[in-house]
């Protein structure tokens, strides 16, 4: 459905894109390089994440996630090492596949009053775009590590500081150019799908 000078898409337009996010999730959980000091192997999927919460907004970013997650849930292999079923999401790396979710909601919501407030004023994309995605791809970071270290924790047993070195610190410098690489696709490829 177009509009006259706006596109918009209709909702089966956009159901389709949750379905393609969601398989781009999958295939970037399928790249995965496992390090020998935690069970969390280093993989492109929340750089997926990124993407879908920038691009897709916090409304069809989590629908999208969510169909994700529950196709795991149910047994197809999805997440990294191709491994599905509902032993995942309990073992010690479901928080941070439920993470995604929060990520996604989290990101999608800060850059939807973002994106929106900018259309409104009718301002060209600048700088403020590019530092307020990377922002809001922190944020969502944030909250996926926080739900993520907070289940390895109760899970393994492990304390925070053992759980940190393990979950969280070793992927930081990733994570980092994920978020740089993440922010310059959505900040040119929102505009154009939105």
């Amino acid at each position: 459905m177009m509009t006259a000078g706006k596109q918009t898409y209709s909702n089966p337009t956009w159901l389709v894109l949750c379905g393609l996010f969601a398989a781009l999730t999958a295939i970037c959980s399928f790249i995965t390089i496992p390090l020998g000091f935690t069970p969390i192997p280093l993989n492109l999927g929340t750089l997926a994440v990124f993407l879908t919460g920038g691009i897709l907004g916090k409304k069809y970013g989590s629908i999208s996630i969510i169909v994700y997650v529950l196709l795991g849930a149910a047994g197809v292999p999805v997440f990294s090492g191709f491994r599905g079923g509902f032993s995942v999401l309990v073992g010690p790396t479901g928080g941070y596949i439920a993470g995604y979710i929060a990520a996604v909601f989290l990101i999608g919501l800060i850059l939807d009053k973002w994106f929106g407030k900018v259309r409104r004023s009718e301002k060209r994309r600048n700088t403020k775009d590019l530092a307020l995605c990377a922002l809001s791809m922190i944020v969502g970071l944030t909250v996926c590590y926080a739900l993520g270290t907070a289940w390895f924790m109760f899970s393994t047993g492990t304390d925070l500081w053992a759980s940190l070195i393990a979950c969280v610190i070793p992927f930081l410098p990733g994570d980092a150019i994920k978020i740089l690489a993440a922010s310059i696709l959505v900040r040119k490829l929102r505009p154009i799908l939105r």
